[in-house]
């Protein structure tokens, strides 16, 4: 299509008419089916099984060991280029993301229905093989569900407006998987209330039946591309990709030998602590599959530029294994020379974004039953009813709060207001340690202290309500703002690239965290978490300036403003 035709598009939807548009979409209506689909297993998984496991008795460091199944979401991009690329045999004549989240869906079914048949006080090794099957193809469903909604978006279904219903039906699966699953164990069997699970996530797989799906991307250009003139000379790109691809080996293999050590620790003898693994070796891991392979694409993007170690005559492959090794370079390299390459030094400020800014309300999420339990003396009926049913609805008023804020002002402005409502909120905690003085005085300003209810509930309500709030509009505003920056073409490894350094990054957080609480009590460091969100604010502004002066740089240039013209009606960027 060319530029021109591409101005006579009629005019998108904007502002409230915008919303009603995209809520009219069935797009949006599979998105929250799909966020739902994804958020179910992480809250059984992470939530539930624990629960399950202490009820039958099973010891606290055998439980400590089930949890590192968390690393199968924070180490997801790891795989994710098979998910990008491989059309699975059968399946794949369902479509390219479709028939991934089809195989997804089903073994989550699978595993969690034959979870019920197992008693964990006698084949715990068993239950956890079969738990961690469900957080592999957990954490592969998000790749795929992540890839769905940047690829699916349109001017009416916009992926910011995608991104908060999803979180909507995420959070409504947390209360499904964690506070109606707990709720139901009163009345059943834990074995029954997994089975339960289980037909809950039948949802997702109608959604994927229905869905409509994107087509593969024509591969065959690209092939030539890769060794035409001024393309990187097919040896240093093997050199390249042997070092990337021994990094990530060696990152595989040290998670894998990890989980495997731990699950056939004999009787008796102490098994690896998550806590040491996530402390020395989570870096090491950082280095080798993030560093490393950006390392390598900046440098071949340098000899591209600049026509160094180039090829000079087409070389077409001629053998099967010069053809493995270009789709190699394809899914490993090529996503991640892409996103530096079209950001260019700007991927310095999206990473300190990305790795500051939404480490103030996840980094102490291991420490918020402690808090509120030992710290707090609540009670825990009193704890379940504030966070995992009050807390998950003011979630969710976030998150709807997030997507008309997108709609009437705009990315970055709510990108903004969610960074720094999610450090200030830290505050609510830091007063509610000190013995709530500020929230109490807003209790009484309000009249909410003449509602009857207890004091010290309405101060516990008032906090959760604060962070819930802010991380709701936070975390939609951080979801729309990943799925805008990343290609579609290569949509689900640099979401799953970029969405996983927060996970890393809050987990090797929460070691020295745990130890500060340990030493100077929790007030100090929710205030001190609360000035590392600062970071985040200044990123944020830092990348406003940039996207700005980059919209007025193209617009100032009808060469690039028509590239763009064009790469929007053809579908090419998110």
């Amino acid at each position: 299509m060319t530029a021109s035709a591409a101005a006579d598009r009629p005019e998108p939807p904007k502002g409230l008419k915008l919303l009603g548009a995209a809520f009219t979409s069935k797009k949006t209506a599979l998105m929250v089916l799909f966020g739902f689909g994804a958020g179910l297993p992480n809250a059984v998984l992470i939530g539930t099984v624990p629960a399950w496991l202490g009820e039958w008795g099973v010891s606290l460091t055998m439980i400590g060991i089930i949890s590192m199944l968390f690393l199968a979401y924070a180490f997801k991009f790891l795989w994710s280029p098979v998910v990008d690329r491989v059309e699975l045999p059968l399946l794949g004549r369902l479509g390219r993301r479709r028939s991934w989240l089809l195989l997804c869906q089903v073994l989550i079914v699978g595993a969690l229905f034959a979870l019920s048949l197992i008693d964990p006080r006698i084949s715990i090794g068993l239950f956890a093989l079969l738990a961690f099957i469900a957080a592999i193809a957990s954490a592969t469903q998000d790749i795929v569900v992540d890839a769905w909604r940047i690829d699916i978006a349109d001017e009416r279904a916009t992926v910011e407006v995608l991104s908060s219903v999803y979180q909507l039906g995420y959070r409504t699966a947390s209360l499904v998987g964690g506070a109606l699953a707990l709720y139901l164990s009163v009345y059943y069997e834990w074995p029954i209330v997994f089975q339960m699970m289980a037909g809950f996530m039948l949802i997702a797989v109608v959604a994927t039946l229905i869905a409509p799906d994107t087509p593969r991307p024509d591969r065959a250009a690209d092939d030539l591309a890769f060794r035409s003139p001024g393309a990187i000379d097919p040896k240093w790109r093997a050199i390249g990709l042997a070092v990337v691809g021994i990094s990530w080996a060696w990152a595989l293999w040290m998670i894998g030998s990890f989980i495997v050590a731990s699950v056939t620790t004999p009787d008796g003898q102490t098994p690896p602590s998550a806590f040491d693994f996530t402390r020395y070796q989570g870096p090491l891991i950082v280095l080798a599959t993030i560093v490393v392979p950006a390392l390598v694409a900046v440098l071949f993007n340098y000899w591209r530029a600049a026509g160094t170690h180039v090829v000079t005559d087409a070389l077409p492959p001629r053998s099967g294994s010069a053809r493995a090794a270009d789709h190699a370079y394809q899914a490993l390299i090529t996503p991640l020379a892409e996103l530096i390459r079209r950001l260019g030094w700007g991927v310095i400020i999206v990473l300190l974004l990305i790795l500051s800014y939404r480490i103030t309300d996840s980094v102490w999420g291991s420490f918020a039953n402690p808090f509120y339990l030992k710290e707090l003396q609540y009670t825990g009926d009193e704890v379940a009813f504030a966070s995992k049913i009050f807390g998950v609805l003011m979630t969710m008023a976030g998150i709807a709060l997030g997507a008309l804020l997108f709609v009437l002002i705009g990315r970055m402005p709510t990108l903004l207001l969610g960074a720094i409502t999610a450090a200030v909120t830290n505050l609510l905690y830091a007063d509610l340690a000190m013995g709530g003085p500020w929230i109490d005085s807003f209790a009484a300003t309000f009249g909410l202290d003449q509602l009857g209810a207890d004091p010290r509930m309405v101060r516990l309500m008032i906090a959760i309500s604060g962070e819930n709030l802010a991380g709701g509009l936070a975390g939609a505003a951080y979801v729309g703002y990943l799925s805008s920056i990343v290609s579609r073409e290569f949509s689900a490894v640099q979401y799953a690239l970029l969405s996983s350094l927060t996970l890393l990054i809050g987990a090797l957080g929460r070691a020295p965290l745990g130890q500060a609480i340990d030493e100077i009590g929790y007030a100090p460091v929710f205030i001190f978490t609360a000035l590392i969100g600062l970071i985040a604010v200044a990123a944020v502004i830092a990348e406003w300036i940039r996207t700005s002066f980059e919209a007025r740089r193209r617009k100032g240039s009808p060469q690039l403003q028509s590239a763009d013209d064009m790469r929007a009606a053809e579908g090419d960027t998110a």
